[in-house]
């Protein structure tokens, strides 16, 4: 299983915007590796660009604060589970998935088409 949770500029905090964070945590069991979020610096499409990013790198589940829902949609057609980040650490965030203690996310925003959503 490949778990991603987008990542701060510290590469250990969860990142709030998912779409726009500058890294992604890609853990598969015990090995972990981040990478730079290529839709980071888009004009525009960042949500679905980084969604397809994950879909393309094999993604089972995403932990995340909160989700656009162009992405969600993209995630739900790639049958990628989408958890709610209720931790500031990464690694915190992991050890609570493994433990069943992270709620799936349902509810999506519009998106925020060019800000950071700040």
């Amino acid at each position: 299983m490949r778990i991603a949770i987008p990542l701060d500029e510290n590469k250990q905090d969860v990142c709030v915007v998912l779409a726009r964070a500058p890294y992604f945590l890609f853990q598969d069991g015990e090995k972990g590796n981040i990478v730079d979020n290529p839709a980071a610096q888009a004009q525009g499409g960042a949500g679905i660009q980084a969604a397809q990013f994950l879909v393309d790198n094999d993604v089972n589940v995403l932990i995340t604060v909160r989700c656009g829902q162009n992405a969600a949609d993209v995630f739900t057609a790639a049958n990628i589970k989408i958890y709610k980040s209720v931790h500031k650490a990464a690694t915190d965030e992991l050890i609570a998935f493994a433990d069943g203690n992270l709620e799936e996310l349902t509810q999506f925003h519009g998106g925020f088409h060019g800000t950071h959503g700040s």
